[in-house]
């Protein structure tokens, strides 16, 4: 499903316009990134959380110069989904 999807399904569903609801949705989008950006996590009750992870530094290697290179410690987003939408998926009842 992509964005467009999304934004023809709850236009359908809910009966606004499309362009109000794409507005919405890329209003939301963008508030979880400036959110992450600022090391702010999201979370969404029923749904999941938006979390910033830190990988810690490591050595990695590159096998065709035959050389190691440090990767320093980073952050990266990532999505935890709520138990309800696990079991959702997994279709418990």
């Amino acid at each position: 499903m992509t964005k467009a999807d999304i934004v023809n399904e709850i236009s359908k569903n809910t009966g606004i316009e499309k362009v109000t609801v794409q507005k919405a949705v890329e209003a939301f989008m963008d508030t979880i990134k400036d959110s992450l950006v600022e090391k702010k996590n999201v979370y969404l009750r029923g749904f999941g959380s938006f979390v910033i992870k830190t990988r810690a530094e490591k050595t990695a290697r590159n096998i065709s110069k035959n050389t190691t290179i440090i990767i320093p410690e980073h952050n990266i987003p990532a999505f935890k989904p709520s138990k309800l939408f696990v079991s959702k998926v997994k279709g418990d009842k």
